[in-house]
């Protein structure tokens, strides 16, 4: 054999390959060309008997050609063997695909993304905390001792250990003071857990919590910057008004309305005829709240604020039920897209 019978082997073999359309033709070919008596197979086994410069011309060729059939055999039972299943599941190739299916953010995450962006473009900034805590995180550095009245109102879930689930995200106030020097503006979005559950209230239910602590901060600050987060959230023509309320760890303390976004203020079944609904509780932060973190009271003052995340979900979107953020329906998740 010299280079002229390798160049016509190799036309040959890929002429024979490229004609194949069955898997057990395949398999002979391989055989005829590549097994034990192979046609290529014995002329690398006849080099043996050719002059020295012979086998220095031929075997390099040989063997290339070898490696290219290999490669070229795998490259071909790929493509039958997808041939095949294509004719097994009798595939129509030309029809159009299928469209994906895209999920999206629950409605309370996009609430809650929402209501973060806002506070953020104040100098806001976002920190999070266990949802396990110490009966002293949760009440007793908020100013609410063991004797309050006010742990009644919050029908906590206690642990064996002692330890509690939070009842509101408060306690992040504490925990930052503690850990950061003043100034400093936060929110604490999270999960709270408390013993109550009918179509407006859930055991577990989410609400961010706000605090701002300054060297002069007013109770100006704290309704200016509460009324630009209510018309961002329900719109320029949202109308607010502040009513004195009462909350332990902060002094003095409101809660905020807004005019009713079902009625525009002129009265309903939602807001109770008044045409305003509650949103969130505020005030100034209690000055034992502040010495609780060693804070000194004639420098520093700040404010805090707390809002129900499935509230104001529930006025923006129309919800009436609370248990439908939580039923997993994917009628009602689907809307949300």
């Amino acid at each position: 054999m010299n280079l002229e019978e390798v160049k016509r082997l190799k036309e040959r073999a890929i002429t024979e390959l490229e004609r194949l359309t069955e898997l057990a033709d395949l398999e002979n070919f391989r055989i005829k060309y590549l097994g034990k008596k192979g046609e290529i197979t014995q002329a690398l086994k006849s080099l043996k008997d050719l002059p020295l410069e012979e086998r220095k011309r031929l075997g390099p060729e040989l063997n290339e050609l070898k490696d290219y059939l290999e490669e070229a055999i795998e490259e071909k039972r790929r493509e039958l063997l997808l041939a095949s299943e294509d004719k097994e599941l009798d595939l129509d190739l030309t029809l159009p695909g299928r469209r994906p299916f895209f999920g999206a953010l629950h409605p309370l995450t996009q609430v809650i993304n929402e209501l973060c962006a806002i506070f953020l473009r104040l100098g806001f900034e976002i920190v999070t905390g266990p949802e396990v805590e110490s009966d002293y995180f949760n009440f007793t550095a908020l100013n609410i001792p063991e004797w309050h009245p006010a742990r009644d109102m919050q029908a906590t879930f206690y642990l064996e250990s002692g330890a509690l689930l939070r009842t509101h995200t408060s306690p992040m106030q504490i925990r930052a003071m503690l850990e950061r020097k003043p100034p400093l503006r936060i929110i604490a979005p999270g999960k709270v857990y408390r013993c109550d559950a009918d179509v407006r209230h859930s055991p577990m239910f989410h609400q961010v919590e706000g605090l701002m602590v300054d060297e002069k901060v007013s109770f100006a600050d704290l309704k200016g910057i509460l009324s630009y987060f209510a018309k961002e959230t329900f719109g320029e023509g949202t109308k607010v008004r502040f009513r004195p309320s009462y909350f332990p760890f902060t002094e003095p303390s409101v809660e905020m309305d807004i005019s009713c976004v079902i009625c525009q203020g002129a009265g309903c079944r939602v807001c109770s005829q008044t045409g305003w609904i509650e949103i969130l509780g505020a005030g100034m932060v209690h000055p034992e709240v502040l010495k609780a973190v060693n804070y000194d009271i004639q420098q520093w003052q700040g404010f805090a604020f707390g809002l129900g995340v499935e509230r104001i979900a529930m006025l923006k979107f129309g919800v009436d039920d609370i248990r439908l953020f939580f039923d997993n329906h994917l009628y009602f998740l689907e809307s949300f897209k």
